[in-house]
């Protein structure tokens, strides 16, 4: 059986989304990030991170893992990818070039819009006035995303979904990742089409069950 390492409110988000999308089963081992911990070493500490077994499994230090019977793979974007792959259409690629632009997007989003995305949801605060450093940092990842994002709401608008004209791992990964910015209004109410389709993808049953599983973690 498929094991994941992880917590819902890290990247693992995107793999237990998509196992659910495939009704894949998978047993699921909590490891939470180090650095909300007050001492990960501590003797009673929760399985984390820096966990000598963890780290055997994961040199790296950082979750989502994934083990599927003996291939250990971790990156969460490969791991979507990979389960996506071996499950083919319609969540995964009908053939080798829906597979192609699968990956195409997930790279686009991992290395265009991601880490300005992560800004927003670490530093905006919505509802609440925003001052100081914090605000220029913001206001400098909103102007950044405008670019990459317009590309996303141009494909959308044509297409409704990223590859195959359907709802694949492709908007799932895409989907995750503009999550993330979804809380500043600013930059959200000039991609319509963007936020119509991440709409319709988390009201997904999967999404729901996700993150549900999310929202029972601490925070």
């Amino acid at each position: 059986m498929l094991t994941l390492y992880g917590v819902a409110r890290s990247r693992a988000s995107r793999i237990i989304w998509l196992c659910h999308e495939l009704d894949l089963p998978f047993r699921h081992v909590p490891v939470i990030q180090a650095y909300r911990l007050a001492d990960p070493t501590a003797d009673d500490a929760p399985l984390n991170t820096l966990s000598p077994e963890f780290l055997r499994l994961s040199p790296a230090g950082a979750v989502p893992v994934m083990d599927d019977d003996g291939l250990v793979l971790s990156e969460s974007l490969a791991c979507t990818l990979y389960l996506a792959g071996r499950a083919g259409a319609p969540i995964g690629p009908a053939d080798e070039a829906e597979a192609a632009l699968m990956t195409q997007w997930a790279f686009y989003g991992a290395t265009a819009i991601e880490e300005d995305a992560l800004t927003l949801l670490k530093l905006h605060r919505p509802g609440q006035a925003q001052d100081g450093a914090d605000a220029g940092i913001v206001a400098e990842a909103a102007e950044r995303l405008v670019r990459p994002m317009t590309v996303v709401e141009n494909h959308l608008a044509a297409r409704g979904h990223l590859v195959g004209e359907r709802f694949t791992v492709a908007d799932l990964n895409m989907a995750e990742i503009i999550r993330y910015a979804k809380g500043y209004g600013p930059l959200m109410a000039q991609f319509p089409a963007i936020t119509a389709w991440l709409a319709n993808c988390q009201a997904r049953p999967a999404f729901e069950k996700m993150w549900q599983m999310r929202l029972a973690e601490p925070e």
